[in-house]
Protein backbone atom coordinates (compact mmCIF):
# COMPACT_ATOMS: atom_id res chain seq x y z
CA UNK A 1 0.00 0.00 0.00
CA UNK A 2 2.74 2.03 0.58
CA UNK A 3 4.73 1.40 -2.28
CA UNK A 4 1.90 2.90 -4.55
CA UNK A 5 1.90 6.01 -2.71
CA UNK A 6 5.62 6.71 -2.75
CA UNK A 7 5.69 5.06 -6.45
CA UNK A 8 2.64 7.69 -7.04
CA UNK A 9 4.11 10.76 -5.30
CA UNK A 10 7.47 10.18 -6.93
CA UNK A 11 5.63 10.02 -10.39
CA UNK A 12 3.62 13.06 -9.44
CA UNK A 13 6.95 15.31 -8.68
CA UNK A 14 8.19 14.41 -11.77
CA UNK A 15 4.96 15.53 -13.66
CA UNK A 16 5.49 18.81 -11.81
CA UNK A 17 9.43 18.75 -12.96
CA UNK A 18 8.45 18.14 -16.30
CA UNK A 19 5.82 21.12 -16.39
CA UNK A 20 8.59 23.37 -15.00
CA UNK A 21 11.03 22.60 -17.72
CA UNK A 22 8.47 22.92 -20.35
CA UNK A 23 7.78 25.96 -19.61
CA UNK A 24 11.31 27.26 -19.41
CA UNK A 25 10.97 27.21 -22.82
CA UNK A 26 8.42 30.12 -23.38
CA UNK A 27 9.92 33.09 -24.37
CA UNK A 28 9.28 35.99 -21.57
CA UNK A 29 10.45 39.24 -23.32
CA UNK A 30 13.64 38.60 -21.16
CA UNK A 31 17.15 36.92 -21.90
CA UNK A 32 17.47 33.96 -20.36
CA UNK A 33 19.86 30.34 -21.43
CA UNK A 34 17.24 27.95 -20.65
CA UNK A 35 15.42 29.50 -23.87
CA UNK A 36 18.21 27.43 -26.13
CA UNK A 37 18.57 24.36 -24.05
CA UNK A 38 16.22 22.21 -26.88
CA UNK A 39 17.83 23.71 -29.74
CA UNK A 40 19.91 20.79 -31.86
CA UNK A 41 22.56 21.94 -34.22
CA UNK A 42 23.49 19.43 -37.13
CA UNK A 43 27.30 18.59 -36.32
CA UNK A 44 29.03 17.18 -38.80
CA UNK A 45 25.81 14.58 -39.73
CA UNK A 46 25.02 14.07 -35.65
CA UNK A 47 22.19 16.24 -34.27
CA UNK A 48 23.95 17.45 -30.79
CA UNK A 49 22.28 19.70 -28.31
CA UNK A 50 23.89 23.24 -28.60
CA UNK A 51 24.92 23.64 -25.37
CA UNK A 52 27.89 20.86 -26.46
CA UNK A 53 28.82 23.16 -29.58
CA UNK A 54 28.93 26.68 -27.99
CA UNK A 55 28.69 28.60 -25.01
CA UNK A 56 25.46 30.15 -24.22
CA UNK A 57 25.43 33.11 -21.92
CA UNK A 58 23.34 36.51 -21.49
CA UNK A 59 24.92 40.00 -22.55
CA UNK A 60 22.40 42.11 -21.30
CA UNK A 61 18.66 41.29 -20.62
CA UNK A 62 17.45 41.44 -24.07
CA UNK A 63 20.46 39.96 -25.57
CA UNK A 64 21.57 36.38 -25.61
CA UNK A 65 25.09 35.64 -26.94
CA UNK A 66 26.10 31.80 -28.29
CA UNK A 67 30.12 31.49 -29.09
CA UNK A 68 30.79 28.76 -30.81
CA UNK A 69 33.66 27.01 -30.66
CA UNK A 70 34.27 25.69 -34.41
CA UNK A 71 34.01 28.47 -36.79
CA UNK A 72 32.99 26.40 -39.45
CA UNK A 73 29.75 25.45 -37.30
CA UNK A 74 28.22 28.99 -36.68
CA UNK A 75 26.34 29.03 -39.92
CA UNK A 76 24.60 25.18 -38.49
CA UNK A 77 24.33 26.81 -35.26
CA UNK A 78 22.08 29.71 -36.95
CA UNK A 79 20.08 27.62 -39.00
CA UNK A 80 19.39 25.64 -35.70
CA UNK A 81 18.18 28.51 -34.08
CA UNK A 82 15.86 30.18 -37.15
CA UNK A 83 14.15 26.88 -36.68
CA UNK A 84 13.27 26.64 -33.62
CA UNK A 85 10.13 28.60 -33.98
CA UNK A 86 10.63 30.95 -30.70
CA UNK A 87 11.17 33.47 -33.45
CA UNK A 88 14.66 34.88 -32.57
CA UNK A 89 17.23 36.07 -35.57
CA UNK A 90 20.78 35.63 -35.12
CA UNK A 91 23.35 38.33 -36.04
CA UNK A 92 26.47 36.49 -36.04
CA UNK A 93 30.24 38.17 -36.84
CA UNK A 94 32.93 36.16 -36.10
CA UNK A 95 32.57 33.08 -34.03
CA UNK A 96 29.73 35.34 -31.91
CA UNK A 97 26.37 34.73 -32.61
CA UNK A 98 24.18 37.59 -30.90
CA UNK A 99 20.37 37.44 -30.41
CA UNK A 100 18.56 40.21 -29.75
CA UNK A 101 15.30 39.07 -28.12
CA UNK A 102 12.48 41.25 -29.30
CA UNK A 103 9.87 43.19 -26.76
CA UNK A 104 6.35 40.80 -26.97
CA UNK A 105 3.22 42.61 -28.57
CA UNK A 106 0.09 42.07 -26.33
CA UNK A 107 -0.86 39.82 -28.54
CA UNK A 108 1.84 37.18 -28.19
CA UNK A 109 1.80 37.42 -24.37
CA UNK A 110 -1.41 36.53 -24.75
CA UNK A 111 -1.12 33.54 -26.94
CA UNK A 112 1.77 32.39 -25.01
CA UNK A 113 -0.63 32.04 -21.96
CA UNK A 114 -2.83 29.62 -23.59
CA UNK A 115 -0.10 27.93 -24.75
CA UNK A 116 1.23 28.11 -21.13
CA UNK A 117 -1.87 26.57 -19.70
CA UNK A 118 -2.71 24.28 -22.41
CA UNK A 119 1.04 22.66 -21.37
CA UNK A 120 -0.28 23.06 -17.90
CA UNK A 121 -3.64 21.18 -18.14
CA UNK A 122 -1.53 18.03 -19.62
CA UNK A 123 0.69 18.08 -16.86
CA UNK A 124 -2.31 18.78 -14.35
CA UNK A 125 -4.11 15.23 -16.54
CA UNK A 126 -1.03 13.13 -15.96
CA UNK A 127 -1.34 13.61 -12.21
CA UNK A 128 -4.63 13.11 -12.47
CA UNK A 129 -3.90 9.66 -14.45
CA UNK A 130 -1.47 8.65 -11.71
CA UNK A 131 -3.98 8.83 -8.51
CA UNK A 132 -6.42 6.74 -10.85
CA UNK A 133 -4.00 4.29 -11.60
CA UNK A 134 -3.12 4.30 -7.82
CA UNK A 135 -6.65 4.03 -7.18
CA UNK A 136 -7.30 1.21 -9.55
CA UNK A 137 -4.26 -0.62 -8.03
CA UNK A 138 -5.80 -0.15 -4.46
CA UNK A 139 -9.04 -1.82 -5.63
CA UNK A 140 -6.85 -5.00 -6.70
CA UNK A 141 -5.60 -5.38 -3.37
CA UNK A 142 -9.02 -5.35 -2.17
CA UNK A 143 -10.34 -8.09 -4.80
CA UNK A 144 -7.22 -10.36 -3.83
CA UNK A 145 -8.34 -9.21 0.12
CA UNK A 146 -4.67 -8.07 0.75
CA UNK A 147 -6.53 -4.85 2.23
CA UNK A 148 -9.62 -3.83 3.67
CA UNK A 149 -11.84 -1.49 2.27
CA UNK A 150 -11.40 1.03 5.44
CA UNK A 151 -7.91 0.75 4.36
CA UNK A 152 -8.73 1.44 0.85
CA UNK A 153 -10.76 4.48 1.91
CA UNK A 154 -8.13 5.90 3.69
CA UNK A 155 -5.09 5.08 0.77
CA UNK A 156 -7.41 6.94 -1.66
CA UNK A 157 -7.71 9.54 0.95
CA UNK A 158 -4.05 9.62 0.72
CA UNK A 159 -3.76 9.54 -2.81
CA UNK A 160 -6.51 12.28 -3.23
CA UNK A 161 -4.55 15.03 -0.85
CA UNK A 162 -1.25 14.09 -2.83
CA UNK A 163 -3.08 14.89 -6.06
CA UNK A 164 -4.18 18.16 -5.04
CA UNK A 165 -0.63 19.14 -3.40
CA UNK A 166 0.89 18.37 -6.53
CA UNK A 167 -1.86 20.33 -8.94
CA UNK A 168 -1.57 23.39 -6.56
CA UNK A 169 2.31 23.61 -6.67
CA UNK A 170 1.55 23.07 -11.08
CA UNK A 171 -0.97 26.32 -10.31
CA UNK A 172 1.61 28.05 -8.52
CA UNK A 173 4.47 27.36 -11.05
CA UNK A 174 1.89 28.71 -14.00
CA UNK A 175 1.00 31.42 -11.96
CA UNK A 176 4.76 32.58 -11.58
CA UNK A 177 5.36 32.35 -15.21
CA UNK A 178 2.45 33.61 -16.12
CA UNK A 179 3.13 37.15 -14.27
CA UNK A 180 6.57 36.94 -15.85
CA UNK A 181 5.15 36.95 -19.35
CA UNK A 182 2.57 39.56 -18.63
CA UNK A 183 5.36 41.73 -16.94
CA UNK A 184 6.36 44.63 -19.91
Amino acid sequence: MEDIRKIAEEKMIKSVESLSSSLMRLRTGRAHTSLLHHISVDYYGNKSPLSQVANVGVEDPRTLSVTVWDKSMVESVEKAIMESNLGLTPNSAGTLIRIPIPPMTEERRKDLIKVLKSEAEGAKVAVRNLRRDALAKYKELVKAKEMSEDDERKAGDQIQKLTDKYIASMDNVVKDKESEIMEI
